[in-house]
């Protein structure tokens, strides 16, 4: 069963519902208030299926009053029915539905002229040579223009078959590579069946059983039934009017402008960059932020446009610009939208989403970062692949910005990397499969080089950098989640070297010079012959006479060599007298002793023995158990 919607456009009391039913025999017209007052109000719905072809009608508001109504049943519509009235002839909502109609990209048109029983031929012929002009500046020129009457039924049959050619022509086939989105257009509670939403299906299939997620600020429902047309089917697809009966989430968080969506399939978004067209009859240019009502699907949010490539918009102009969303909602590239002046209310022009992840550039950057739009899909992959730095970013987040299934890009990135354009990393430790350009090795290189000459510089004697300071310092931010990846490049890169926790530079050695290597000798003789008795800082400084800063690396170099040793606390010992030490304690008969006991053994006063014993403990030489230590042999 192949899919099209058509959709209602035309001025008040021009005769769309009635046109409708003599096509269907539906009456669209669902509420008492729309009986009463011969009005159409909000939404209304129809359906018609003929040889394996199924069309939706969505019958749209014609009162300027009610043209947010409107806009909420125009998206995904394959045929626009424009309808005019021969007797009163084009009006100013004509006129306006046209436009949006022509912002939404509908790629087909029929003209209905209605009530062409209560005029003249005459009349009809001029009726229809103002319908012409109107449309001959829009993508609808040419559109056919057939009369019709829906008391009599004069050229319904023609009218109907017309549509049914054009929606045949023009019908689209579910892709399967698409999940499941459902712009919502109503949420109600219905008596013994509880919360129901309708919608006309955006993308993908929903059928009972399946989980959805109000998208993007969350909330789960399961669907426990699905209705297409009124019909209880198994599944809805793409292009259904869809109804869903839903359970596990309050009626009160669901409205008109949510979108129902599988967990994780899409993200939210707050930044886009469109191709906009500025309406001719728009009543100022538009230059800088613009503050705007944007609808898109069945949603209307608040927003501020601004005008990128030209930087400023005279009426009729087309061009980039950069939208800002009041609210975060679920976009995908090749969205239509339209946007009106908040007050007084009018349309003011639409387009086309070209990104919804954008993150704004300035100056001469601005012109190369706009140019990716010209090159399809492959070109924002790319893009988008760049911008995220040295995190990289997985497939499934850039299908969920695409709004398709992870597998369905697959082929466009394994191109981009056999163009080493992008490069593929493998699960790791911490992480999963990323995608990253090629420019981030690079620049982790440079940094690397950088970061670790500038601390040898300032450490000369340091044997290594500590790895998770070298991690820190290189990769700032969320790069740092592909540390093993980075290291491991920059290794094989002959950049850095490892050695347990430590990085070097490849090559390099900590050397003493022949004053440091003097120092060195002293500074060991001077720690062994004290024991467990250390000289102070100032005591170490007054009998060397060595510059602070040079005492201070050679220490330094001593305690990395494991020839000193920093207790807790600071304090550094003699390493040999330690372990001298330690070897005492084994051969002591004795299996435990107290605090007390080992200052006695060894003549230490308690700002030596306990951080002395703390060190043991640490290093598995003893245990201590209660107020008490054990030797461990």
């Amino acid at each position: 069963m192949r899919r099209a919607v058509v959709g209602t456009a035309g001025h008040i009391d021009h005769g769309k519902t009635r046109l409708i039913e003599a096509l269907t025999g539906i009456d669209c017209d669902r509420w008492a208030e729309e009986k009463s007052r011969g009005i159409t109000i909000d939404l209304g719905f129809a359906h018609l299926e003929t040889d394996g072809l199924q069309i939706g009608f969505i019958d749209v508001p014609g009162h300027e009053k009610f043209l947010r109504n409107a806009l909420a049943g125009l998206g995904g519509i394959r045929v626009m029915l424009l309808v005019v009235a021969a007797d009163e002839g084009v009006k100013p909502q004509t006129r306006e539905h046209l436009a949006i109609c022509s912002l939404l990209g509908i790629p087909a048109a029929l003209v209905a002229l209605t009530k062409s029983d209560l005029v003249t031929p005459d009349l009809l012929e001029l009726a229809t040579l103002e319908i012409e002009e109107l449309l001959a500046g829009t993508p609808f020129a040419g559109a056919p223009v057939l009369a019709v009457s829906s008391q009599t039924g004069a050229g319904i049959d023609e009218l109907q078959d017309r549509l049914v050619d054009l929606a045949r022509r023009h019908a689209v086939e579910p892709d399967p590579n698409r999940p499941a989105r459902l712009p919502v257009d109503r949420a109600f509670l219905l008596k013994g069946l509880g919360l129901v939403v309708t919608g006309t299906l955006a993308a993908g299939e929903v059928a009972a059983g399946d989980v959805l997620t109000r998208a993007p600020d969350g909330g789960e429902a399961r669907v426990r039934g699905v209705q297409v047309h009124g019909a209880g089917r198994e599944r809805a697809v793409a292009g259904d009017r869809t109804a869903l009966q839903l359970t596990g989430i309050d009626h009160t968080t669901l409205a008109r402008g949510d979108q129902l969506v599988p967990a994780g399939a899409y993200e939210g978004s707050r930044r886009l960059i469109c191709g906009f067209t500025l309406l001719a009859d728009a009543p100022k240019p538009m230059r800088g932020p613009t503050a705007v009502r944007l609808h898109l699907l069945s949603s209307e949010v608040a927003a501020r446009v601004r005008p990128l490539d030209p930087p400023r918009l005279e009426p009729g102009d087309s061009g980039r610009v950069e939208v800002r969303l009041g609210r975060p909602l679920v976009v995908v590239p090749g969205d239509r939208l339209v946007v009106r002046r908040p007050s007084p209310p009018i349309t003011l022009g639409g387009g086309v989403v070209l990104d919804n992840a954008w993150r704004p550039v300035r100056g001469k950057r601005l012109t190369a970062a706009l140019a990716v739009y010209d090159g399809g899909r492959p070109e924002l992959l790319a893009e988008w692949v760049t911008r995220e730095g040295e995190a990289g970013i997985s497939s499934a987040r850039l299908a969920r910005r695409l709004g398709v299934r992870p597998e369905a890009i697959q082929a466009e990135l394994d191109a981009l990397v056999a163009e080493q354009r992008l490069v593929g990393v493998p699960a790791g430790q911490g992480h999963g499969p990323r995608w990253l350009d090629p420019a981030a090795y690079r620049r982790v290189e440079s940094r690397a080089k950088r970061v670790l000459k500038e601390y040898f510089q300032n450490e000369r004697l340091a044997r290594g950098m500590s790895k998770a300071e070298a991690v820190r310092r290189i990769l700032p931010g969320r790069g740092a989640e592909l540390a093993d990846v980075y290291v491991d490049w920059l290794t094989r890169r002959k950049v850095l070297t490892v050695d347990g926790g430590q990085v070097n530079l490849a090559g390099r050695r900590a050397e003493l010079s022949d004053v440091e290597s003097r120092l060195s000798t002293d500074l060991v003789e001077i720690f062994d012959a004290a024991g467990l008795a250390p000289p102070s800082p100032a005591e170490v400084r007054e009998r060397t006479g060595a510059k602070p800063q040079t005492l201070e690396g050679v220490i330094g170099y001593l305690l990395e060599r494991g020839r000193l040793l920093r207790l807790p606390g600071g304090l550094i010992i003699s390493a040999a007298a330690v372990s001298e030490t330690i070897e005492t304690l084994r051969r002591d008969a004795a299996k435990e002793f107290t605090v007390g006991d080992f200052k006695s053994r060894f003549g230490l006063t308690r700002k030596w023995a306990i951080p002395l014993l703390e060190y043991l403990d640490s290093s598995g030489a003893t245990r201590r158990v209660g107020d008490r230590r054990q030797v461990v042999r």
